[in-house]
């Protein structure tokens, strides 16, 4: 998994992704997933490299706020059918409208992470990495 992780960070890196969007890509996935440990860890990455709070408050009504680019929104929208992919199939509209803000090697990249993200979450819930009531501040 760490290597799967590192080959997708390369590869965003490669194609340029904002490292913000990474991190936003990261916690909505996990948001949705309902992995505590994951949203913990990368609301933290996000914050060391100069997200806000106020958009991290706001990621998961994204679509209500003003506080995200058209990029981000199109990656943010992609996270969400990748992920419930039981649900959507990941309908070719949801592609267009990734590929309308990102070339192919940048959507190639944003799938990479999401797969990543979904295959973490999955470990992370599965296992039960983080047990309510079990974080001592």
């Amino acid at each position: 998994m760490t290597q799967l992780d590192r080959a997708a960070t390369k590869e965003l890196d490669l194609a340029g992704i904002d490292p913000r969007v990474r991190e936003l890509v990261r916690i909505r996935a996990s948001q949705l997933n309902g992995c505590a440990y994951c949203i913990d860890m990368h609301t933290e990455d996000a914050r060391a490299i100069g997200e806000t709070e106020q958009r991290l408050y706001a990621l998961a009504a994204w679509r209500e706020t003003p506080f995200f680019t058209d990029r981000e929104r199109a990656a943010l929208a992609f996270t969400e059918t990748v992920t419930m992919l039981a649900d959507t199939h990941v309908p070719d509209e949801s592609y267009a409208a990734l590929a309308a803000e990102y070339s192919e090697p940048e959507a190639a990249a944003l799938i990479s992470l999401i797969v990543t993200i979904n295959a973490w979450n999955a470990v992370g819930v599965a296992t039960r990495c983080w047990e309510p009531g079990s974080y001592q501040p």
